[in-house]
């Protein structure tokens, strides 16, 4: 079984340690297995409970930032549903890749 890794007690996310797709088994503060909603990647996190929008999304016990929208536990946990408090660009970075969007390419 895949797993994941919840860093502190107070976090509501934990970070697959493998690509995973189904049931995983959350190792760390609180061993416990979820069900997967959707695929998620190796080093991308799920939500360990349901968040609300506007609610601290808690990793290393401190808050990284914020729901935008209702995430579910289970679900990947990413830009589309997360908003940093710590970087405003996040926002507009590239929802796989991470690259910024948000200016013009020094390639033409």
């Amino acid at each position: 079984m895949p797993s994941a890794f919840q860093i502190h007690d107070a976090d509501n996310v934990a970070t697959l340690l493998e690509d995973a797709d189904g049931a995983v088994r959350v190792l760390g503060a609180r061993p416990h297995e979820i069900q997967l909603l959707e695929k998620i990647q190796r080093g991308h996190k799920v939500a360990l409970q349901d968040v609300a929008p506007g609610e601290a999304v808690v990793k290393f016990g401190v808050p990284i930032g914020h729901a935008t929208r209702s995430i579910s536990r289970g679900a990947w946990v990413h830009l589309h549903n997360l908003a940093s408090d710590l970087d405003q660009r996040s926002g507009t970075l590239d929802l796989h890749s991470g690259a910024p969007t948000d200016t013009a390419s020094a390639y033409v």
